[in-house]
């Protein structure tokens, strides 16, 4: 297959995977692939071992920065380790419960989610409505921040590999 037409179908995968990421959904794992398959079907003269290893390595932080972002700002705000599981299991299923909702509902749901995980858990612990609530912002505003991090880390991705494609 002609390099160009890879390295644009590359282009679009990444744009797909940065959407996916926005909707709290693997985006850059999407994006992992797009590399990974761009190298195989070009021999890895294009992309190379090196660029997807970095690739790898960029998505693993990526995760990392995501759950940590979610799970820490929760603590944070005066939340336990228990608003911070809150935070990660209410996103996920709010994820999963707004996926209805056409392009927004899943994104809509993990906001709504952290926020409501986080303050479930901790009310459970503490009986606080305050402290639980200051937890279910601090899981918001973690969201947001993990979300915003995950895009800055896919961008990145593309960069690192556009540059080596095209150098290549």
């Amino acid at each position: 297959m002609n390099p160009t037409v890879l390295t644009w179908l590359m282009v679009a995968c990444f744009l797909a995977g940065l959407a996916l990421v926005a909707l709290g959904l693997p985006g850059l794992w999407l994006m992992v692939l797009a590399v990974i398959a761009n190298g195989a079907l070009t021999d890895f003269q294009r992309i190379g071992l090196v660029t997807i290893v970095v690739v790898v390595a960029l998505a693993v932080i990526g995760e990392v920065i995501e759950a940590w972002l979610g799970f820490g700002l929760a603590r944070r705000y005066g939340g336990s380790k228990r608003a911070g599981w809150g935070a990660l299991l209410g996103g996920l299923v709010g994820a999963i419960v707004g996926v209805p909702v056409p392009i927004i509902g899943s994104v809509i749901g993990a906001f709504i989610g952290s926020f409501a995980g986080a303050v479930i858990f901790e009310y459970t612990k503490t009986a606080a409505a305050g402290t639980a609530v200051r937890a279910g912002w601090g899981a918001l505003v973690g969201r947001a921040a993990a979300t915003a991090a995950k895009t800055a880390v896919g961008v990145i991705i593309a960069v690192v590999a556009l540059f080596a494609a095209i150098r290549g």
